[in-house]
């Protein structure tokens, strides 16, 4: 065995680690980046019907209200859950959904039902629920059926 050999087999144990923690170092900066997607309405949203699916790629949210209570649930387990009400200036406000049992079930009592009390009346409003690090963002009305 030559020394150029000899030299290889040293020091390839100390290579295959340093790739390996520069890997991992690498993946974790990939993982701390912002990561966002966009949701869209599936058909026709209608919040106080109970019809209200947003989709991005195989992630769904379903948003409802009844008897004053919000509620989201979803296809996947959120972090956080946030739904905004905009006005008609574009001023939102928000409401930090809780989680209700499990991840997947989300609830807040809010006034939508106040905010839409006529049939045909829409409202803007915005959702951000947060899964590992990534951020699901959805801009929407609310509008029931005439």
């Amino acid at each position: 065995m030559n020394r150029h050999t000899k030299l290889a087999i040293l020091l390839a144990p100390f290579l295959i680690l340093g790739g390996y923690v520069l890997s991992d170092l690498y993946l974790e900066d990939q993982a701390s980046d912002l990561r966002l997607y966009n949701m869209q309405p599936f058909g026709h949203c209608d919040v106080i019907n109970q019809k209200c699916v947003l989709q991005s790629g195989e992630f769904e949210i379903n948003v409802m209200h009844e008897n004053g209570i919000t509620t989201v649930n979803s296809t996947f387990p959120l972090d956080t859950a946030t739904l905004f009400t905009v006005d008609n200036a574009n001023n939102p406000t928000g409401y930090q959904l809780g989680m209700k049992d499990t991840p997947y079930y989300w609830k807040r009592e809010t006034n939508l039902g106040e905010l839409i009390p006529n049939k045909g009346d829409k409202l803007k409003l915005r959702f951000i629920g947060e899964i590992k690090g990534g951020k699901y963002i959805a801009e929407f009305y609310s509008q029931t059926v005439k």
